[in-house]
């Protein structure tokens, strides 16, 4: 038996013929196990309905087509760096090798990739699963690096405070990694939780660890301040709603804040900087930035805290029966 995923407990979402009565009343139901493949035939990617994303895929290059730009040869295992949302996509073994459970789907099939699209061929010397879930986010580290130096740049060489909410995340220790690299003075990890914070304290990522709320504005502003901000850049690597407010007030006048997290409202970030007349620059991470994946990856082979701290994770992930997305 697969997981019914999300759904009425009752079974309703089952009910195909007539609408609105109980499953045992039902002329028909849906039996299909996977929804996945539903949402590939249909729409020809993998696009969850509720998010919009798709993840990313790994696989074997069976052809590259003439001229393409993407220096991928037949045989190479890769992973792309771009949605399934905008990839086409079929599957063509109806998932028997997938139990529902675990959020990486292994499948057959095919995809294919644009002129444009983003992928690279895995490391040989990381192994898959650790790869991938550095793969997954190697976004962060990029921008933040960038927009560290920057920002030293500015301040006429002088280091600048940096400031990582979710600091104990994949994306988080990645970027407060390479913020330190690019010259920042001061980073300071924001966590919401003593469990977490010991865990990025083992880790030696970060010169201050403190623990907030990221959705309490007062809270983590205060906390920021307290740890030596505000902050000249701060990064918001925290996937939930409500932590516009508090990153734009952690932020010195003149500063940045880069939003990784999905759930950014640009309404609520734009008009929060607005009402409390702070003057920041606010950056949507699109997660592409050139060089991206090997400066992720050379972050990992380099750092053993974010090593460590990424194996961590992959081997709890796998004792679940899941890939951390």
């Amino acid at each position: 038996m697969t997981g019914s995923g999300p759904g009425s407990p009752l079974g309703l979402h089952r009910v195909l013929d007539p609408a609105g009565v109980l499953p045992q009343a039902a002329w028909r139901l849906d039996a299909s196990p996977a929804e996945v493949c539903r949402i590939v035939a249909e729409r020809g990617k993998m696009q969850n309905p509720v998010t919009g994303s798709g993840g990313m895929l790994t696989g074997v290059v069976e052809e590259s087509g003439p001229g393409s730009p993407l220096g991928l040869a037949p045989g190479d295992r890769i992973a792309t760096l771009v949605s399934l949302s905008l990839t086409p996509l079929v599957i063509t073994d109806g998932l028997t090798g997938w139990d529902g459970r675990s959020e990486q789907v292994p499948c057959r099939g095919h995809a294919i990739l644009f002129g444009r699209s983003i992928a690279t061929v895995l490391p040989a010397d990381l192994p898959g699963p650790l790869a991938l879930a550095v793969l997954d986010v190697c976004g962060a580290p990029a921008l933040t690096g960038r927009v560290v130096s920057q920002a030293a740049g500015r301040a006429g060489g002088s280091a600048p405070v940096v400031a990582v909410l979710g600091a104990a995340g994949k994306s988080g220790s990645l970027s407060t990694v390479a913020a330190r690299r690019a010259g920042a003075g001061r980073v300071i990890g924001v966590v919401p939780s003593e469990a977490e914070a010991a865990t990025l304290r083992a880790a030696g990522l970060a010169d201050e660890v403190v623990i907030a709320d990221a959705r309490d504005p007062v809270a983590l502003a205060a906390a920021v301040h307290g740890a030596g901000g505000p902050a000249a850049v701060t990064v918001v690597c925290v996937d939930v709603p409500g932590c516009e407010g508090g990153a734009v007030l952690a932020t010195a006048d003149g500063g940045t804040v880069i939003f990784f997290s999905m759930a950014t409202s640009f309404t609520a970030a734009a008009l929060g900087a607005e009402g409390a007349a702070a003057d920041v620059t606010m950056l949507i991470g699109n997660g592409y930035v050139p060089g991206h994946a090997r400066l992720a990856l050379d972050l990992v082979r380099c750092e053993p805290g974010v090593r460590g701290l990424f194996e961590a994770r992959v081997s709890e992930d796998a004792r679940d029966g899941k890939v951390e997305a």
